[in-house]
């Protein structure tokens, strides 16, 4: 490998461990430990990247358009080889700081993200494309927050969400959900965000939950539900996304959960009586079929359904 390779791999290894999600620790060990003069390397990188933070953080705004300036060379004196190294990431004109900015963003070196939500209205649906060439798939109802420094992070807000993700091996996609995270492993899988706990179904590839904790692996087919980030219930996946063809499938979930699903699916308000609330109902609703008639979806639930305004209101057995 020629000395600009090794010199700008080191400045690789150094933007990527700069990166608060970095978890490649093992590869950058055998990397400084593979050559001597690598951890000499690694430490006038970090350097550079500290003066190119500064330089962007002075730049304006309008500089993100700008041409960068060209790189020129700085002298140094011949017996000082410390300086000699250094000279290589001292370059003029503001290089490593244009370099920086176009590599990862100038939020991300001023230590700020750039996060945005996205949300759907009940009753909607939503793909979204990011910019990795992953996308989500928000049902009704749902928030999620994503950052436009950093498109392999997303926080599941509320609501439910389909993610098809892109596999990257090196920059896991990380998935925050209250207090539980998940990271993808080459995969298709929902979550779901509700007040008191989170459900990861999986259809495709394979989710890591909590992997600095639990270390649990999820594979097509299996699901769990996280409550408050520590419990942890492991269930089968059926239909993983079935919603956006309008089915949306229960497993032993109480009414009061079946109610507020329905009404973020739908676009129809739904509640569930105090009377009715902790029953529990599995099956498949066919939202298509109910056509806008509570009656059909009484006799499914097994309770009488009446309406209050515009609500449908699940009440004691029919």
């Amino acid at each position: 490998m020629t000395g600009r390779k090794v010199e700008d791999h080191a400045l690789d290894w150094a933007i990527r461990a700069a990166d608060p999600d970095f978890d490649d620790w093992d590869g950058l060990t055998a990397w400084l430990e593979a050559d001597p003069l690598n951890p000499d390397r690694y430490d006038d990188a970090t350097v550079a990247i500290a003066e190119a933070r500064d330089r962007v953080a002075a730049l304006p705004v309008q500089t993100a358009t700008a041409q960068a300036a060209p790189v020129q060379a700085v002298p140094v004196a011949a017996n000082d080889a410390g300086a000699a190294r250094r000279g290589y990431w001292r370059w003029g004109g503001g290089a490593v700081a244009a370099m920086l900015a176009v590599v990862v963003g100038t939020s991300v070196w001023n230590g700020r993200s750039q996060p945005y939500a996205v949300e759907t209205r009940p009753g909607e649906q939503r793909a979204i494309a990011l910019a990795d060439g992953s996308q989500i798939i928000m049902a009704g109802g749902s928030r999620v927050t994503l950052d436009r420094a950093n498109a392999r992070v997303a926080v599941a807000d509320r609501g439910e969400m389909l993610f098809r993700v892109r596999h990257d091996a090196a920059h896991p996609f990380r998935v925050t959900a209250g207090e539980t995270t998940m990271v993808d492993l080459g995969t298709v899988f929902d979550v779901k965000r509700d007040p008191q706990r989170t459900r990861v179904a999986v259809a495709e590839g394979a989710v890591m939950i909590d992997p600095k904790g639990a270390g649990l692996r999820l594979d097509p087919g299996q699901a769990v539900v996280v409550t408050g980030g520590r419990s942890f219930r492991r269930e089968r996946a059926e239909d993983v996304g079935g919603w956006r063809e309008g089915r949306v499938t229960f497993d032993g979930a109480s009414l009061s959960d079946v109610a507020r699903d329905l009404s973020r699916q739908m676009g129809h308000a739904v509640r569930a009586d105090a009377s009715v609330a902790d029953r529990l109902f599995s099956g498949t609703v066919d939202l298509r079929s109910l056509n806008d008639d509570p009656a059909l979806l009484g006799r499914l639930l097994a309770v009488n359904v009446r309406t209050d305004g515009q609500t449908w209101v699940l009440g004691g057995d029919r």
